[in-house]
């Protein structure tokens, strides 16, 4: 009988350390669940932080860009619309002499002018 009564006293020991060690490993389980919970919230907060900011920047290239649009459809300087108009007389004024020049009927018109303007200033400085 003290056998069994030593063999009952070594397993209730046991069973202690076995509850002993469940108790300490629930603990541990519990503590990983909330620091899980603590990262995950954690997480949340980022992403909606970004979520936010990436709005904010979505709205400001937005607006820039609608700004830019403004800009590029607002109406010409006076400066910008009169150097058009020039440019425009003179594609005007030279079209009918490119005209034969591509048509092959005239030779080539702005270095035949170049050419005569060239000759004319060495013949003046020849005389002069």
């Amino acid at each position: 009988m003290t056998s069994l009564f030593a063999q009952e006293i070594r397993l209730s020991k046991r069973h202690e350390e076995i509850v002993s060690q469940r108790l300490m490993l629930l603990q541990q389980m519990e503590d990983k669940f909330i620091d899980k919970n603590k990262e995950k919230a954690s997480q949340m907060k980022a992403a909606e932080t970004a979520f936010k900011r990436n709005l904010t920047l979505l709205t400001d290239i937005e607006a820039a860009e609608k700004s830019l649009q403004t800009r590029i459809h607002s109406i010409p300087s006076p400066e910008l619309v009169s150097l058009e108009t020039l440019y425009w007389a003179s594609v005007e004024e030279y079209i009918p002499k490119w005209e034969q020049f591509l048509l092959g009927r005239a030779p080539y018109p702005i270095g035949v002018e170049n050419e005569n303007e060239a000759e004319n200033t060495v013949q003046n400085e020849a005389q002069g």
